[in-house]
């Protein structure tokens, strides 16, 4: 498993899309007086909505633009939340090999209420695809992994404590 050598930081969120990685990275970045370094957040402020990337140059030039962004975002001292399919690409998977990685995880039913609207481009036909895409990552997710969470039914704010007090227990020396 990953993590257990790696520095603490950047503590890396991954999972499948509308795990909450982004909700819990923050609160989990706020408790730790941490940035948030969120990459999909960093590609839409410097090209635009992710749905209209993928429109307009497709899902491959996304995948580049999301590379660029995971390697700064992991050059620096952060809580960084990565988007569901930045696990995909080798070099990141080598990254994080190199990082403290938490692995939020959901289920359908949870997700159902999390993936209205148009903002997520692989899930035009919502859950059916969202289960498609998670089936075919979590190899990959649960491989990565420092830790797992599961963010299908309990509060946030505890999942956050709860990773706040992980952290705490087995970071204490190699922060900041």
């Amino acid at each position: 498993m990953a993590g257990h050598q790696a520095p603490l930081f950047p503590l890396v969120f991954i999972g499948p899309m509308a795990s909450g990685k982004t909700k819990i990275g923050k609160r989990v970045a706020r408790e730790l007086r941490m940035p948030l370094i969120d990459t999909d957040k960093r590609i839409v402020a410097a090209y635009g909505p992710i749905s209209e990337i993928f429109a307009r140059e497709g899902e491959d030039y996304f995948r580049v633009l999301e590379r660029e962004a995971v390697v700064e975002a992991l050059a620096t001292e952060a809580v960084v939340s990565l988007g569901g399919g930045a696990v995909l690409h080798p070099g990141t998977q080598a990254d994080l090999a190199e990082c403290t990685v938490v692995y939020l995880y959901t289920n359908a039913a949870a997700v159902k209420s999390r993936i209205r609207g148009p903002k997520r481009p692989l899930l035009r036909n919502g859950v059916s695809d969202w289960q498609r895409i998670y089936d075919q990552r979590r190899p990959t997710y649960e491989a990565l992994a420092s830790i797992r969470f599961d963010t299908s039914t309990r509060p946030v704010e505890r999942i956050a404590a709860d990773i706040v007090d992980w952290v705490n227990q087995n970071g204490k020396n190699e922060r900041p």
